[in-house]
C-alpha cells in the first residue's frame, strides 16, 4: 500500500439548520409522548394532592399541607418533562392559596405571614423540577454512554475475529444500521483507483452516478461531504472518508432516515469512532494481505534457492557421468574391449536411473504441494506390495540382508497401490543409502487397534536426536547429506502420501546405530471375502 500524506482527521461537521448545529440535549431527550397528555396528568396529580390535603386541613396547620403538594411536584418532576414540573409547582401554589389559605376560595391571603410560605413553596417546587431534570439528563447521558460503549465493544469484538474484507464490511454495515438507523455502503478503490463495491459484497442500496462522483471526490480529497440543507431529504446521502493510519482505504456512504438526528453532537462523536474503527480494520486487512503475499514471495524465493542449491550438485553429478561415458563410447568405442563397453553402458544406465529418481521426486513433490495427486483406493494385500517394492530394488538390495517379519493374519487394506508402493520404495532406498554394505534391513508389519503398522529399519546409521521431525522436511538430509545421493525429498513425499491416506509416519530410535521409520494406515472397513467356489470357477476359466 502506497504511503501518502494525509490531513489530520477532522471531526464530522454538524448539518446546517438555520446556521445552528443540533444540541446535545436534543439527542438525549426522549421523543415527546404528547405535551397535552403530560399537562393533563400533571393537573390530575395536583387535584389528587388537594383531595388528600382537604381532610388533613381539619386537624393540621395550613402550612403543614405544603409537604403534600411538594410530594406531588416531585412525582411529576421525576416522570414528566421540566415544563410539566414547573406547571405542577405553579398549580400547587395556586391551589394551596385558593383552598387552604384564609380567606378560602380567594387568591389574596389575609395574613401576610403566608406570603413567604407561598414563595418558598414555589421556589422549592422550581428547584425540585430543575434538579429532577438534571438527574434525568445525567441518567440519560450515562445510559447513552453505556450504549455507545456496548456498541463499540461489539464492533471491536467482531473486527478482532475477522480477517476477510467482505466480513469486515458486512459487520460494519450491520452495526451502523442498528445503531444509527440508516443504510450504509462501503466503497473500496480498485486497481485503477476508482471506487466500487467490493466483489462479493451486497450493497444496502444502489448509488447513482452523481453519488458515485461525490464518493470519488471524498476519497481523493479525504474530506467529509455533507449535503446542503435544502437537499436534506429521505433519499439524501453523504460520504465519509475511511482514513486509516497511512492512507484513505475507502469511503462510507450513509443514507439515514434523518441526517439532522444522525449528526447531533453525541451521535456524531459515536459515528466518527465507528468510521475510524472501520477504516483501521480495513487497513489492517489490506496490510495483512500484503504481508501474506510478501511472505509467500519470500518463501517461494527461499524454496527456489533451496531447490537450486540442493539439486544442482545432484543433477550435475549423474549428467557429468553420463556425458563422460557417452563421450568415451563415441570417441574410442571401436577400440574398447567388451568389458569396458559393458562397464560404460552400465554406468550410463545407473546414472540415468539415479537422475530419473531425482526428477521423479521433484515432480511428485510439486504434485503433492499443488494437490494434483488424488488417492484412488482399492483393496490390496500388503504382502504383495512389499514383494513388488523388493523386486524393483532387487539389484540395490543385493549387498544387504533383508529380514521380513510380516504377520500372517494381515487383512486386505484399502489404499492406492501406486502411491504406497512409492512409499515402500522410498523407505527401502533410504535404508540402502544410509546403511553400510552387508548390513541388515528389517521390514515388519502388524495390526493394532484398527491400524496397520509398517516399519522399515536399517542398522549402521540412526536419526540424530532432534531431527525426528526435521528429517521429513524438504531438502533436509541430516548429518550425512554430503555423502548420500538425493535432494532430500523422498521422506517428504512419503509423509504427504501417508497423510493423504489418513495415516501417520515418524522416525524412531530402536537402539544405537539403528534407524527406524514407521507408518500407519487405517483399516477402514471389513475386507471383502472371496468365496471358494468363485475362486475355483475363476481358476477353471
Amino acid at each position: 500500500m502506497e504511503r501518502q500524506e494525509l490531513p489530520s482527521k477532522e471531526r464530522l461537521p454538524a448539518p446546517a439548520q438555520e446556521g445552528e448545529p443540533a444540541s446535545t440535549q436534543e439527542t438525549l431527550q426522549p421523543p415527546p409522548t404528547g405535551a397535552g397528555s403530560q399537562y393533563l396528568k400533571t393537573t390530575g396529580v395536583v387535584v389528587l394532592c388537594s383531595l388528600v390535603a382537604w381532610p388533613l386541613s381539619l386537624h393540621a396547620n395550613p402550612s403543614d399541607l405544603v409537604m403534600v403538594y411538594l410530594l406531588g411536584v416531585v412525582f411529576v418532576a421525576t416522570r414528566y418533562s421540566r415544563t410539566a414540573a414547573i406547571l405542577a409547582s405553579l398549580l400547587s401554589v395556586a391551589t394551596f392559596d385558593y383552598f387552604f389559605v384564609p380567606p378560602i376560595f380567594a387568591f389574596t391571603p389575609s395574613d401576610s405571614a403566608y406570603i413567604p410560605v407561598l414563595a418558598a413553596m414555589l421556589i422549592v417546587g422550581l428547584v425540585i423540577s430543575a434538579l429532577s431534570e438534571r438527574i434525568r439528563h445525567q441518567a440519560d447521558l450515562v445510559r447513552l454512554r453505556e450504549q455507545r460503549t456496548q456498541a463499540l465493544y461489539c464492533l471491536s469484538r467482531d473486527f478482532a475475529r475477522m480477517r476477510e474484507v467482505n466480513e469486515l464490511i458486512k459487520s460494519a454495515v450491520k452495526h451502523i444500521r442498528e445503531i444509527f438507523d440508516c443504510r450504509a455502503v462501503v466503497l473500496l478503490p480498485n486497481s485503477s483507483g476508482q471506487l466500487a463495491v467490493p466483489e462479493g459484497s451486497e450493497p444496502a442500496f444502489i448509488l447513482s452516478v452523481q453519488q458515485m462522483n461525490v464518493a470519488q471526490q471524498t476519497f481523493e480529497s479525504h474530506k467529509v461531504i455533507v449535503p446542503e440543507a435544502k437537499t436534506l431529504m429521505p433519499s439524501a446521502c453523504f460520504c465519509l472518508p475511511l482514513v486509516g493510519a497511512e492512507s484513505t482505504v475507502g469511503v462510507l456512504v450513509l443514507n439515514p432516515k434523518s441526517i439532522r438526528k444522525l449528526m447531533a453532537a453525541e451521535q456524531r462523536d459515536l459515528l466518527e469512532t465507528f468510521v475510524n474503527q472501520t477504516a483501521l480494520a480495513l487497513e489492517r486487512a489490506a496490510l495483512s494481505d500484503l504481508a501474506e503475499r510478501a511472505q509467500l514471495e519470500v518463501e517461494t524465493e527461499k524454496m527456489r534457492n533451496a531447490l537450486l542449491s540442493s539439486v544442482s550438485h545432484d543433477l550435475r553429478t549423474p549428467l557429468s557421468a553420463i556425458t563422460g561415458a557417452a563421450s568415451s563410447l563415441m570417441e574410442d568405442g571401436a577400440t574398447m574391449s567388451t568389458d569396458t563397453l559393458k562397464e560404460l553402458s552400465q554406468s550410463i544406465y545407473q546414472e540415468s536411473a539415479r537422475l530419473n529418481r531425482l526428477v521423479r521426486n521433484l515432480l511428485d513433490m510439486t504434485r503433492l504441494e499443488s494437490g494434483a495427486i488424488k488417492v484412488k483406493k482399492d483393496w490390496y494385500s500388503l504382502e504383495e506390495l512389499i514383494g513388488g517394492a523388493l523386486t524393483r530394488l532387487e539389484k540395490r538390495l543385493r549387498s544387504h540382508k533383508v529380514v521380513l517379519d510380516i504377520k500372517s493374519d494381515l487383512p486386505l487394506i484399502k489404499l492406492d497401490d501406486v502411491l504406497i508402493d512409492q512409499v515402500l520404495v522410498n523407505l527401502l532406498d533410504n535404508a540402502v543409502k544410509y546403511s553400510p554394505a552387508e548390513s541388515e534391513i528389517q521390514i515388519r508389519a502388524w495390526t493394532e487397534n484398527r491400524w496397520l503398522i509398517v516399519e522399515v529399519a536399517n542398522t549402521g546409521s540412526s536419526v540424530a536426536p532432534g531431527e525426528e521431525e526435521k528429517i521429513f522436511e524438504k531438502f533436509f538430509r541430516g548429518k550425512v547429506e554430503s555423502t548420500a545421493f538425493g535432494a532430500g525429498l523422498g521422506l517428504t513425499i512419503c509423509r504427504g502420501i501417508i497423510e493423504a491416506h489418513g495415516g501417520k509416519i515418524w522416525a524412531a530410535h530402536k537402539e544405537e546405530a539403528t534407524a527406524s521409520f514407521c507408518f500407519t494406515l487405517p483399516i477402514e472397513a471389513e475386507a471383502p471375502t472371496i468365496e471358494l467356489e468363485d475362486l475355483e470357477q475363476s481358476v477353471v476359466t
